[in-house]
């Protein structure tokens, strides 16, 4: 069986291995390729910035996860197209419907993320410009197979034109329109060719060749070639709108078993019903079977008593009778108390969540729901849904309560966390005070949860915002305590602070622990958020852009938790495909930043490595980066280097270095500004340029120089400084290589 599946970074170790596959195609299939293009495969899906393009990959690939083929689509955001890159097959084979398959992937994802047209190049099919019989054979078949979607080479422009006089059988600039009517427009190609030849041709092309081609679009419309191989009318020009990535959906096969019938008793079978009656007409989701795991997964945030004495506990109480503690000793762990039911109360926080013979069965089939989610997020999926009961999040390392006896989105961010750090995003409408006190001393775990007040909602006794975290945890646990009256509006407002400190604490995880007793009407909580406040819930949490567990906690009212939840997840899908089509991360203003002006021995090699991570610098202007430092660490001020760091909770984001041009009055150099991808466009650069102003202008400074390459793929550092209000002042020919001359620019101060 063949599945599409697509590769958004290389953060987790299924994805790594994909991208292996995938770099041993390129290199059997396309031996002139550059192996350092093929190795860094990995980091343009990270940093988009290095190409100026967001990199798609997207694998086919079988069950078993060997990859058949690939594609890797460039994605233009601000001009509004997408280029495929390369789209090949292991060993070069053709037929069996994966490279058909892949294409249609491809234009799925093109037309998801707005892309006004899909262009690619083609080689010849006509003997001329390419004589080499094997070649033209394949070259003929390929735009064959690209005409069967309408797509076309562009004609009667320069884009095939040598760039040199070596070159030869150039290719075609071919047009897929996708669903969009209407013909294509002139001032439309001439961005798109000057944005693949200045960005992904940066090294070959000159900008006099760019120009030329450029100047060469001249007809509006623009004229494709006639259909040569397939009749217009058999074209299939539609594209495929189902969703691309489903959502992974484990449901609980076993969570009818525990049914409580006792009177007022709200978590019952009936939930999880209530829910798959909006979920599965979807089309959202993808149904599979929960996998089983280890109890080793729930010691790793349990103690190991407390887990056992939970198995015997319910292997004691008699059929079809439960367990209710009522009494609470103060917990000695050396002296726990034997009478069972006042044991009870020794590992639970209330008296109405009670012990019977299917609680653990039941809840420990939860974890391996959850379990299964995240080992999907692990396998590539973007987002899994664990749709469970029990619930978890009041379980803490050693107590169950609240209707909860293992913690699922604990021990599921447990399990993530050999891969990278995790997020817990809490949305139900009491406390998760179960994750709190299992991480509360621990960084590589935020948790943050949104929820009514303690001093009038469960579980009481936390919650508050002073609890931040204590050791290596301080401030790696965020309380967002809400009022009793609450509508959508303002509960957005918490939820933006709340995606603001994940944000900053960049996770590679993130886990929902979704409840849905936020929800108008539910009987145990007091708010009146409404189908359309879950949608964009669900669309701000999406536009994380994380892989994403999402674990079912709370939620009472049957009658609104199904439509709740399909608007959530839809408003989840949403977000996740705005993340895709954006350049940057989402944010608006960078929070968290401290500036440091005085270098330490260890800046060396952090300013080092920074430089070196843009992509901008050769290894030369890594390493000059590196001895100014050295040189302000041994020198001081005399050095005539002084530096501005901007960290981010303790992580080098950018930096500028500046200082005095010797033997003038008043005129100052900006050396070096630099800044890390991950925060890049976020407004990091020009407030780092802004305090090198402030600090010249203190110092009685009048003018800033600062130089750049006349490089095309320095376009956007030019760009960067005219916005910030520096003038051209002067071009030096030459100045660095042949073709490669000095821009100076200038800001001068009254």
């Amino acid at each position: 069986m063949l599945r599409i599946r697509r590769i958004y970074d290389d953060t987790v170790p299924s994805n790594r291995d994909r991208i292996q596959q995938v770099q041993a195609i390129l290199r059997t299939r396309f031996s002139a390729v550059d192996e350092t293009e093929i190795a860094s495969l990995g980091e343009k899906l990270r940093n988009p910035f290095k190409q100026r393009f967001r990199s798609i990959l997207l694998v086919a690939e079988t069950l078993r996860h060997r990859v058949l083929g690939f594609a890797l689509l460039l994605h233009e955001p601000e001009i509004g197209f997408s280029f495929l890159d390369w789209i090949a097959m292991a060993g070069g084979r053709a037929g069996g419907g994966t490279g058909g398959a892949l294409y249609d992937r491809v234009r799925m994802e093109a037309v998801a993320l707005g892309a006004r047209g899909l262009f690619f190049e083609c080689l010849p099919d006509e003997a001329d410009p390419c004589p080499e019989p094997a070649l033209l054979k394949e070259n003929r078949a390929r735009l064959r197979f690209y005409e069967q979607y309408g797509a076309r080479p562009i004609v009667n422009t320069a884009y095939e034109t040598p760039v040199s006089e070596k070159d030869s059988c150039m290719p075609h600039l071919v047009y897929d329109r996708l669903d969009r009517e209407g013909p294509l427009r002139r001032a439309f190609l001439r961005k798109v060719v000057r944005a693949v030849l200045e960005r992904k041709y940066a090294e070959l092309c000159p900008p006099e060749y760019v120009e030329k081609v450029v100047a060469s679009i001249q007809e509006d419309p623009v004229v494709l070639r006639s259909f040569r191989y397939v009749k217009p009318e058999a074209a299939k020009t539609t594209v495929d709108s189902r969703s691309a990535d489903q959502i992974a959906l484990i449901v609980n096969d076993r969570h009818i078993i525990h049914h409580v019938h006792e009177r007022g008793y709200v978590e019952a079978p009936v939930r999880v019903d209530a829910i798959l009656k909006s979920l599965e007409p979807s089309g959202l989701f993808a149904r599979m079977a929960p996998r089983p795991f280890a109890d080793r997964h729930v010691t790793a945030v349990h103690d190991a008593d407390f887990v056992a004495y939970l198995r015997r506990a319910c292997a004691d109480v008699p059929e079809n009778k439960s367990l209710y503690p009522y009494v609470f000793p103060i917990r000695n762990k050396t002296r726990p108390p034997k009478e069972p039911s006042v044991l009870a109360g020794y590992y639970c926080i209330d008296t109405f969540t009670p012990l019977h013979r299917n609680v653990w069965p039941a809840a420990r089939r939860a974890v391996d729901c959850s379990l299964t989610a995240a080992r999907e997020i692990l396998d590539g999926r973007r987002l899994a849904y664990a749709l469970v009961r029990p619930p978890g999040h009041h379980a803490e390392r050693r107590s169950f309560g609240g209707f909860c006896y293992f913690n699922n989105n604990a021990i599921a961010a447990q399990y993530l966390c050999a891969h990278g750090k995790v997020a817990i995003l809490d949305i139900d409408y009491h406390h998760g005070n179960g994750q709190q006190d299992i991480f509360y001393r621990r960084s590589d775990v935020l948790t943050v949860s949104l929820h009514g007040h303690p001093r009038f909602a469960y579980p009481y006794f936390s919650g508050f915002a002073d609890e931040r975290g204590d050791g290596d945890g301080e401030g790696f646990n965020l309380n967002l305590p809400l009022p009793e009256t609450l509508d959508g509006a303002r509960y957005r407002e918490a939820l933006a602070k709340a995606i603001r400190r994940i944000e900053q604490f960049a996770p590679q995880f993130l886990v929902v622990a979704l409840g849905l007793d936020t929800g108008k009407g539910d009987p145990t909580g007091t708010w009146s958020l409404s189908p359309e406040d879950f949608a964009e819930n669900g669309k701000m949490i999406g536009a994380l852009g994380l892989p994403t567990v999402v674990i079912q906690e709370g939620g009472y009212r049957h009658r609104t938790i199904g439509p709740n939840a399909h608007r959530f997840f839809k408003g989840l899908v949403a977000g996740g495909q705005q993340w895709a089509e954006r350049r940057k991360t989402p944010g608006t203003r960078l929070h968290g930043i401290v500036k440091r002006y005085d270098v330490e021995a260890r800046d060396a090699e952090r300013i080092k490595a920074l430089v070196r991570i843009t992509g901008f610098f050769n290894p030369a202007e890594v390493d000059v980066a590196a001895e100014l430092v050295q040189e302000r660490l041994a020198k001081g001020a005399g050095s005539g280097y002084d530096f501005i760091l901007a960290e981010h909770y303790g992580r080098l984001a950018g930096y500028a270095c500046y200082g005095p041009i010797p033997g003038t009055s008043s005129s100052y150099d900006l050396y070096w500004i630099a800044v890390h991808p991950d925060y890049q466009g976020k407004g990091l650069g020009r407030r780092l340029v802004t305090e090198v102003e402030r600090l010249v202008k203190q110092a009685g400074g009048t003018r800033i120089y600062v130089d750049t390459s006349q490089r095309v793929q320095y376009a956007s550092t030019r760009a960067f400084y005219e916005s910030c209000g520096y003038s051209l002042e002067s071009v030096l020919s030459d100045f660095y290589a042949p073709g490669d001359g000095k821009v100076i620019y200038c800001q001068t101060f009254t």
